[in-house]
């Protein structure tokens, strides 16, 4: 049958280019179906509206756009100063970046009282949307802050430890904070030394840390429960006086007693514990020699 097994080979063939395209079909569906449930990631949302709303809730009690150093440097035109990417970075994350030691950071942290940038939580939308107001060229003055009235640092001293309350009910400073002068110990160490505040802020800078608390932590607890304008000045006027006065002498006294009667009561357990084990070990070999003799 030569005909026969001339068309069986075309026939193989035949099958063979068909099951080709089945396969290549069923791959390509595959592959629109895979897009079509997992779509490419798109760049965040973005608005220069709310980029400026978050600005100057956030970002104004330490800077300004075009209205000279605050606290933090000011921001005219830092988007022609640094990239995108970078500034994304930095917005999104200061404390890692400087962990990270990136050179344009540690760099900003010296010119700037060593006072960081926190970490304010951002989503990735409110970046981008700050960096898009950045873009629009704005001009943001400084805050005109009330004058304060004029503070008592003895009574700031009292707000600070708790001796007194503060009038919302917030939490004593001396909770998370230390500073100079009020104790031996000093004071909490969730936050910062404040000992030096009042030189790396300055008049002006602290005066809004204190009415607006713009960091992540401070705000949630404050938040609620704002300092009135004389426990402002009163803190103020505190932490003025503790810029210029070191740990006093006393404080230092009372340190070395402290560490010296830790040191007593350690030796005394450590003279009780081997004293004790010293019998014990003594008994049962004067047991034995009597037993011998």
């Amino acid at each position: 049958m030569p005909f026969a097994r001339s068309w069986k080979p075309a026939l193989r063939l035949a099958v063979k280019g068909l099951a080709a395209v089945l396969v290549v079909g069923l791959v390509s569906a595959g592959i629109a179906a895979l897009a079509q449930a997992q779509p490419l990631a798109q760049p965040p949302a973005q608005s220069a509206g709310d980029g400026e709303t978050i600005f100057k809730t956030k970002c104004t009690p330490c800077h300004t756009i075009g209205g000279g150093h605050l606290v933090g440097p000011d921001l005219k035109d830092v988007t022609t100063r640094r990239t995108r990417d970078w500034l994304t970075q930095w917005i999104s994350a200061p404390d890692q970046m400087l962990a990270a030691k990136d050179p344009i950071a540690v760099q900003l942290l010296a010119e700037n009282n060593n006072i960081p940038m926190p970490n304010l939580a951002l989503t990735e939308a409110e970046v981008a949307s700050i960096i898009a107001y950045f873009e629009t060229n704005p001009t943001v003055l400084p805050a005109q802050q009330p004058a304060l009235p004029t503070g008592d640092p003895a009574i700031g001293r009292e707000l600070f430890t708790g001796a007194v309350r503060f009038q919302n009910g917030g939490p004593p400073c001396m909770g998370c904070h230390s500073v100079a002068g009020i104790g031996a110990l000093g004071g909490g160490a969730l936050g910062p030394d404040l000992t030096p505040a009042f030189n790396k802020y300055g008049d002006a800078g602290l005066a809004q840390f204190l009415n607006s608390v713009p960091t992540v932590t401070m705000n949630a607890v404050w938040s609620g429960q704002p300092l009135t304008p004389d426990e402002q000045a009163d803190i103020w006027a505190f932490l003025q006086q503790a810029s210029v006065s070191g740990r006093p002498i006393q404080a230092l006294g009372q340190l070395a007693a402290l560490a010296l009667a830790g040191t007593l009561v350690l030796l005394n357990i450590a003279h009780f514990y081997w004293r004790r084990r010293l019998v014990a070990v003594r008994r049962p070999l004067v047991a034995r020699s009597r037993i011998s003799s």
